[in-house]
C-alpha cells in the first residue's frame, strides 16, 4: 500500500507533507484520519484508520496479565495520536512523538506495506547505511 523514500522537511508549525504517491493513495481511501504513534527503532509509525483498527484489536487480545504485554500496549495506546490529514496533506506532529523520535528539522517519510515510517534524516540516514549491506544476509534468514 505504501511504498518508497521521501525527504521533507518540518514547517515551523511542526507540520510535514506527505509525498504525492501517498496523497493520492489517501484520496482513494476516502479518510483522512490516521494514527500517529510511537515506533520501533526510533522512528514513528503512521496508519490508515482501517489498519489500525486492525491491529489494535490484535493488540488488544493479548494476554493482560502477562507484564510485557501490559507495558508495551500501555506504552504502544498512550503514545498514539488520531491525526488528520489536512487537504494539503500535511500532518501535525504532536510535541512528545517529536521528542521520542528525536526528530529535528528534517525528516524522512517511508512506506513499509501497511503503515507509513517518520525518521529523523540523520537517524535513517544511519540505519540505511548500518544496515544496507546486511539486505542479502536478512533474506536469507528470512526466506
Amino acid at each position: 500500500m505504501w511504498y518508497g523514500t521521501y525527504t521533507h522537511t518540518l514547517d515551523v508549525k511542526d507540520r510535514f507533507i506527505l509525498p504525492a504517491k501517498f496523497r493520492e493513495k489517501i484520496k482513494e481511501l476516502g479518510s483522512r484520519k490516521f494514527y500517529l504513534t510511537r515506533g520501533l527503532d526510533g522512528c514513528l509509525f503512521l496508519f490508515a484508520y482501517e489498519v489500525w483498527r486492525d491491529l489494535e484489536e490484535k493488540l488488544k487480545s493479548l494476554s493482560f496479565t502477562k507484564q510485557q504485554s501490559r507495558f508495551f500496549n500501555r506504552l504502544y495506546f498512550s503514545g498514539a495520536s488520531e491525526v488528520e490529514i489536512d487537504s494539503q496533506g500535511r500532518v501535525t506532529l504532536p510535541h512528545y512523538l517529536k521528542e521520542y523520535g528525536a526528530i529535528s528539522k528534517d525528516i524522512v517519510i517511508i512506506g513499509v506495506a501497511d503503515r507509513i515510517e517518520i525518521w529523523d534524516r540523520k537517524k535513517w540516514e544511519e540505519f540505511d547505511e548500518n544496515n544496507r549491506e546486511r539486505f542479502e544476509e536478512m533474506a536469507e534468514g528470512l526466506f
